[in-house]
């Protein structure tokens, strides 16, 4: 009896033991993305407080006006809101999407944003946008940055380099989260082999998804298997589960619902 009596005794410290562990490791888990946001934040104050020594120490600042006021206070978060110059927008929206190869080439690209009105003005931000972060290690996991007063969040998957761009007082974990379900919705699109020479073949593919994330610079969905699911809604086979399409008939389906998108 006593054998039986020490027996369960152990049995229940084992669960409660057990239970324990699995405790602390949700409760490391929620710590976990808690410190990747804060590190991220971290990232982006070291961008702007960049950018403010640089328009501090501007040659071509005259004396009388050392500082650009508007845009120290633009490159702090404030933005023209900080001046009093606009409201801030109540949904969270994006600038542009871009998906440039190693070189820096575009292979697709979208813009919701009249701050570049020209092809011109728009090349010459994806150069920029390249040329900064060409150097740095966002393949294992995404990175952000500062540019012109714009965020950055950014990624690169073999010789495709992801890019989602903001202005500065949008918050930079959704930021992260439209680059992670662009990227990831890609992945599955093209059933994993991410480059340029598939990405290239199914272009169809890459710009229904962009367009099931983001509708006129607002955020739509994020989600990898949502946005995929959506880009196949239209299959001539509706039978077939899209988990379950051969890229061929994936591919198919994206070009009839584009085909359908162009004749509305």
């Amino acid at each position: 009896m006593l054998e039986m009596l020490k027996g369960f005794k152990e049995a229940r410290v084992d669960h409660v033991s057990t239970h324990e562990k699995l405790n602390d490791f949700k409760y490391l888990n929620n710590i976990s993305k808690v410190i990747k946001g804060e590190l991220m934040k971290l990232k982006l104050s070291h961008e702007k407080l960049q950018h403010s020594h640089e328009i501090l120490a501007s040659p071509s600042a005259g004396f009388s006006n050392i500082i650009d006021e508007k845009e120290l206070a633009r490159s702090w978060g404030g933005g023209e809101e900080a001046m009093g110059e606009f409201s801030k927008a109540s949904c969270p929206s994006v600038k542009n999407i871009l998906l440039l190869d190693s070189e820096g080439k575009r292979v697709a690209v979208k813009y919701f944003s009249d701050d570049w009105p020209s092809n011109a003005s728009r090349l010459t931000f994806e150069k920029s946008v390249f040329t900064k972060t060409l150097k740095t290690n966002a393949r294992s996991e995404a990175e952000i940055t500062l540019l012109d007063g714009y965020i950055i969040v950014y990624k690169f998957v073999h010789d495709l380099h992801f890019f989602v761009t903001a202005g500065d007082d949008e918050n930079e974990l959704i930021i992260s989260n439209v680059l992670q379900g662009f990227a990831d919705s890609v992945g599955l699109l093209l059933r994993g082999d991410v480059e340029k020479r598939t990405a290239l073949e199914n272009l169809d593919l890459i710009l229904l998804c962009i367009d099931e994330i983001i509708d006129g610079g607002i955020i739509l969905e994020t989600d990898a298997n949502t946005i995929a699911g959506k880009v196949a809604t239209n299959a001539a086979d509706g039978s077939v589960p899209f988990s379950e399409q051969t890229i061929s008939q994936a591919l198919a389906t994206a070009r009839e619902h584009f085909a359908r998108s162009l004749l509305k």
